[in-house]
């Protein structure tokens, strides 16, 4: 059995926009519902995304806030919250984990709940690759 499925907030984005993902997040995507297994969003991908907007590099005629909103109601997706593990074990991943912060969050939270990160990230693709995580390359 696959685990269940995180999207990385540049996943978020390219299925809000509908861009062309890899067969292998497609097909991760589909046997998530096919199971009725919600994905999850890191709360952090709100921030971010409210971030790119912020400085003119989120393209949407919504409001960041009203963005991620219709994006969760929009599918089978489960907010994900920052708890206090998770933000402190953000901080001791193993290995050589990406050095962007969210990236950091992101990671912590799918490795507590057991979850593949759904991402085109090249840091987290390759913190995958050495093991760390479990992903999908979107």
């Amino acid at each position: 059995m696959r685990r269940p499925l995180l999207l990385d907030t540049c996943a978020m984005i390219w299925m809000g926009d509908n861009e062309k993902l890899s067969s292998d997040a497609i097909t991760a995507l589909d046997e998530a519902s096919d199971e009725d297994e919600p994905v999850a969003v890191s709360a952090i991908s709100a921030w971010e995304i409210g971030m790119l907007a912020s400085k003119g590099r989120f393209a949407s005629p919504l409001a960041p806030e009203e963005w991620f909103n219709t994006f969760l109601r929009g599918g089978s997706f489960r907010l994900s919250g920052l708890s206090p593990e998770v933000l402190i074990a953000s901080s001791f991943l193993p290995g050589a984990p990406p050095n962007d912060p969210i990236d950091r969050i992101i990671i912590a939270t799918a490795r507590h709940e057991n979850r593949q990160v759904v991402t085109r990230d090249r840091a987290m693709l390759a913190y995958g690759a050495a093991g760390h995580v479990g992903y999908i390359a979107c």
